[in-house]
């Protein structure tokens, strides 16, 4: 299914957000790797616009499977030389979006390997937990890492979010490709999940901020 995705619209604010059925939303930290992740599962090129300059993301961006079924880019946080006021909107748009959204079946949380569990990935994860649904994180960037590394850093994050059953982790590599199959796997069986439920009524379009 990932591989049908094709750019559908952008909304700066949830009152802009399309009608749907069943979402999955991706999130990470600005240069965290997310574009390049969303490009590589759903095997095309250039869907989710990638670019040295972090904070490029600034909207929404929903990309169609089917009618009614989506991927979402959510702008990325962290980056400091945003403006203040322009984070604040981001982040109030972050939190309203993932602890609101009927439709969000999951979410997909891009942590770069090297430096994992940053305050603000804590952050989204307290903001997430409210709804009980899953989280799947993505160790992004593990190519930089040695293989000891990249089996400690496994560790240590799963050992710290042990307590959260919704978690589950990975590592990930948009550059060698390691673990896209896995991770592929895994947000397939989330929308097939979420389309099948007669749980899952389109949500409505004109949803208030």
């Amino acid at each position: 299914m990932l591989h049908h995705a094709h750019f559908h619209t952008s909304a700066a604010h949830l009152r802009d957000l399309p009608p749907s059925r069943a979402e999955i939303a991706f999130a990470g930290r600005s240069n965290a790797g997310k574009s390049s992740a969303i490009n590589l599962l759903t095997r095309k090129h250039r869907l989710a616009f990638t670019s040295k300059t972090p904070g490029r993301t600034q909207l929404i961006n929903y990309f169609a499977l089917t009618p009614e079924i989506y991927l979402v880019d959510l702008p990325g946080y962290g980056y400091a030389k945003v403006p203040p006021a322009i984070k604040a909107q981001w982040e109030a748009l972050l939190s309203a979006y993932l602890q609101t959204r009927a439709a969000l079946a999951g979410l997909v949380l891009i942590m770069d390997a090297r430096h994992p569990l940053t305050a603000l990935d804590r952050q989204m994860l307290d903001w997430f937990a409210l709804t009980g649904k899953p989280v799947h994180i993505l160790l992004s960037k593990a190519d930089k890492l040695s293989n000891s590394e990249r089996a400690q850093t496994l560790r240590r994050v799963r050992a710290e979010l042990a307590g959260m059953a919704q978690v589950s982790v990975q590592l990930f590599s948009s550059l060698s490709k390691l673990g896209a199959d896995e991770a592929a796997a895994h947000i397939e069986s989330w929308l097939q999940s979420a389309a099948a439920s007669n749980e899952a009524p389109p949500a409505v379009a004109g949803a208030q901020e």
